[in-house]
């Protein structure tokens, strides 16, 4: 019976019933007989011979062994053909182009309209699809029933005794263990018995300890031998003296014989440095003379193996770098500063004090010329400047955004002036707070005059707060009403605190020991710190009272600066030497760092990132990381990261001061050299 569009019918070796289940949809022992039809390439009959399945076999590409697959580029990934027209190369070099992919919607269709299109399984490798024969969906329905694959294999075979028992010696057997096994042997207590009495009457002789010979090294070295140990006291070895070389040969080769002019040098040389012998050369071994220092080189050597104490040194082979401490890597540290982005210039002489407003718009700077500037951060731009008359030694710039207000060391008083930035309502209510009345000076109750009398600046519509001598540092309380002075030789008016809403002076200490270099405010607590050349106080405002002494061990203080934590503490000294003090740990410093070669002029702590900085007097910033953990039993971690260089050194001077930004982590630095720059990352 002949079918119409190339497709006949395989009958006779049709699936069982035990074989043809295929849950997953595709077929199922229900099926009819079209469901085992497969697809052909021409017409034929339907007789179901061994000839169509011969025919179904060569017509099918899932077998690599009979046929070869067309796409020839071996193992490469299909993914680089992903863009690409082509899936590969047959095997005539030619290009395989892709077919076009069928919609869902025309899949589902065909699926719908031809019942045999769930034997087809499409190849990605050569981009077609087979058609599976009888036998593979045989193999396929016996692995998703569990069952071996091939039908013709018994998976359960009867079993084969292999062992042969006949004529064995040793044949296999369960009888349990004889008792002579767990009995002590009467031979074996007999043979014993027998060795004893061999033994006793001297029928077996055992083996003598051999003696040992006195023997020992006559070259070798002598230090564990017990005939050199004296008293219990370990033997220490002379040292030995040094073997002759090439030039101490009676025929010493021409490069090592001196000239007359080598020898006539060596009479000028210091005796301990003039070579101790002089090779010469001579024909043969017989010319050699005696050597005239003999006699004397050995009563030398007497007297210095008797008379010379020696002791013996253990050394440690210890790898140096195994003691280095294991720091992170600076690329986890960034961001902190390192390449110098922008300069500001216009100072004729060097820059003594900087000062960042708290909003990092805006910088103030001080200098020997007798002028205070105000520059614009990000465009360098100078805004104001200030003839002030005289050495500005100390600028800060008050940290509460709404009272735009420098103060200003000049000379030997401290002036407070409106810095003329922001808008119109912030300057008005900065003048507000710098108005003064005009007040006869009132002494104090002791009958001394006051210690500061706040007079009005006329010039610059300020105030100058006129000390009875020099001030040296000033420094604001982190709210902005409250600041700080310090009069290096004032004695009981050394430290000064001023109150600018009130115009209100006062000094809090009595007695202050040692003379104060620095003072500052804690950046969130009532407590006060107060710096001298050694020592470092901490005092509490509210009580009125000493509560830690900070020991530096430092040859001089000429910095400090508070962590924004406020537990930590850094110090810089004229030697050179940066201290970190954990408060919470001890008095003593946890760190100390040898960074500068000269004097440090300024430490200074970032508020936002881990990091802190030094200038010192040898030209040079230090970056570091420091990093504070809120975990009281884990120690701070301080990681030097950069050293900062750029400035030149004018009157043996290098850099003067160094100031954080506020919100970046970025550094400023002002230089001898009358130039402020500006570190970023």
């Amino acid at each position: 019976m002949g079918h119409s569009d190339g497709e006949h019918e395989l009958e006779g070796d049709g699936l069982s019933a035990e074989d043809s289940s295929w849950s997953d949809g595709g077929w199922s022992e229900d099926d009819d007989e079209e469901s085992l039809s497969f697809e052909g390439s021409g017409s034929g009959s339907g007789s179901g011979s061994d000839s169509d399945e011969a025919a179904a076999a060569e017509e099918s590409d899932s077998s690599e062994d009979e046929v070869a697959p067309r796409n020839t580029v071996g193992d490469v990934p299909l993914e680089w053909y992903k863009d690409e027209e082509h899936i590969g190369y047959d095997i005539d070099g030619r290009k395989i182009k892709k077919r076009d992919r069928e919609g869902r919607i025309e899949v589902y269709l065909k699926n719908a309209d031809d019942a045999k299109n769930w034997r087809k399984i499409y190849d990605e490798y050569n981009d077609e699809e087979v058609q599976i024969t009888k036998e593979e969906a045989k193999i396929i329905s016996r692995l998703l029933k569990g069952k071996t694959p091939h039908a013709n294999v018994d998976p359960y075979p009867d079993y084969v005794d292999w062992f042969e028992y006949e004529d064995k010696g040793h044949p296999l057997s369960s009888a349990p263990e004889p008792k002579r096994r767990f009995v002590p042997s009467k031979w074996e207590q007999k043979k014993v018995v027998k060795l004893v009495r061999a033994i006793r009457n001297g029928w077996i002789k055992l083996d003598k300890p051999k003696e040992e010979s006195n023997l020992y090294l006559l070259w070798g070295d002598e230090t564990d031998t017990a005939d050199n140990k004296r008293q219990g006291l370990s033997y220490i070895p002379a040292p030995k003296p040094n073997l002759p070389g090439h030039e101490e040969s009676y025929n010493p080769s021409v490069e090592y014989i001196p000239t007359q002019e080598e020898i006539d040098s060596y009479q000028l040389m210091y005796e301990e440095d003039r070579p101790k012998f002089i090779p010469k050369r001579f024909e043969s071994l017989r010319s050699v003379p005696a050597y005239e220092k003999a006699l004397r080189e050995g009563f030398d050597r007497c007297l210095d193996l008797y008379l010379c104490p020696r002791t013996r040194k253990k050394r440690i082979n210890i790898d140096p770098e195994s003691l280095k401490p294991k720091l992170p890597s600076k690329k986890d540290l960034r961001p902190y500063p390192k390449t110098c982005y922008l300069e500001f210039k216009g100072h004729t002489s060097p820059v003594t004090s900087i000062s960042v407003e708290t909003t990092g718009q805006w910088l103030a700077s001080g200098s020997r010329d007798g002028t205070i500037r105000v520059w614009e951060v990000e465009t360098g731009r100078c805004l104001k400047v200030w003839n002030v008359g005289g050495d500005v030694r100390h600028i800060a710039w008050n940290p509460s955004p709404d009272r735009p207000i420098l103060a200003a060391i000049v000379g030997h008083d401290l002036l407070l002036i409106n810095a003329e930035v922001g808008c119109e309502e912030v300057q008005m209510r900065a003048k507000e707070l710098l108005k003064i009345c005009e007040m006869a000076p009132q002494d104090d109750t002791d009958g001394k005059k006051p210690a500061v009398r706040w007079m009005k600046h006329e010039k610059f519509d300020g105030i100058t707060l006129i000390h009875h001598k020099a001030v040296s540092n000033v420094d604001w309380h982190f709210k902005g009403d409250y600041f700080t002075t310090v009069v290096p030789s004032g004695d009981t008016r050394a430290v000064l605190l001023h109150q600018l809403t009130k115009k209100h002076s006062h000094h809090p200490f009595r007695k202050l020991p040692g003379l104060p270099v620095a003072a500052t405010f804690h950046p969130s607590q009532k407590m006060f710190f107060v710096a001298t050349k050694k020592f470092v106080r901490v005092y509490d405002l509210q009580k009125a009272q000493l509560v830690k002494k900070l020991e530096s061990g430092l040859r001089e203080i000429s910095s400090i600066s508070i962590h924004p934590g406020g537990d930590n503490v850094i110090v810089g000294s004229k030697d050179g030497k940066l201290c970190w003090f954990d408060t919470d740990l001890s008095t003593r410093p946890y760190k100390t760092l040898k960074i500068h070669s000269k004097d440090i002029t300024n430490v200074t702590f970032h508020r936002k990132y881990p990091l802190f900085a030094s200038s010192s007097e040898d030209c040079t910033a230090y970056v570091c990381h420091g990093m504070v953990y809120s975990d009281l039993n884990q120690n701070p971690l301080i990681v030097p990261l950069e050293i900062l260089r750029g400035h030149s050194s004018s009157d043996g001077r290098g850099v003067l001061d160094c100031k954080f930004h506020p919100k970046q982590p970025w550094l400023f630095t002002a230089g001898a050299d009358s130039v402020i720059r500006l570190y970023c990352d």
